[in-house]
């Protein structure tokens, strides 16, 4: 075997280990964020809207609190916990703070940090009378 056939071998390797290893990468990527998007389940909530902010160090994102309606006495069981997908239903929450709605919700698998602190994705909001 001459020194020239061995470089055109050894290239052809790293031609094809490097396309292997791009298309891996892809369908890696695309797994992992169907996995992270995933939706376990869909659901209402219902409560009194009693936090709604803005916040986050790297990521700002729209985070919430809701007391369950039925509760007399506030503590972390009564509470949900929420992160909200779009400015225009974080606007509408402002205005519906400390009154009972309803929510819409989404909970993923695990959402990007950019997406929220919390799983539990609410796209939909309501008052309730």
């Amino acid at each position: 075997m001459s020194l020239e056939t061995t470089k055109q071998k050894a290239k052809s390797f790293f031609k094809r280990l490097l396309l292997v290893l791009i298309l891996a990468s892809i369908v890696f990527s695309g797994v992992y964020y169907f996995y992270r998007t995933y939706t376990v389940s869909e659901g209402t909530r219902t409560g009194i809207l009693f936090k709604i902010s803005k916040k986050g160090k790297l990521f700002k994102t729209y985070e919430g609190q809701l007391q369950l309606a039925g509760t007399a006495i506030m503590n972390k069981e009564s509470s949900f916990e929420f992160s909200v997908e779009n400015a225009e239903v974080y606007s509408t929450m402002q205005s519906l703070e400390g009154k009972n709605v309803r929510l819409h919700y989404k909970e993923m698998i695990d959402a990007f940090p950019w997406q929220g602190d919390t799983d539990y994705m609410v796209y939909q909001v309501e008052e309730v009378k």
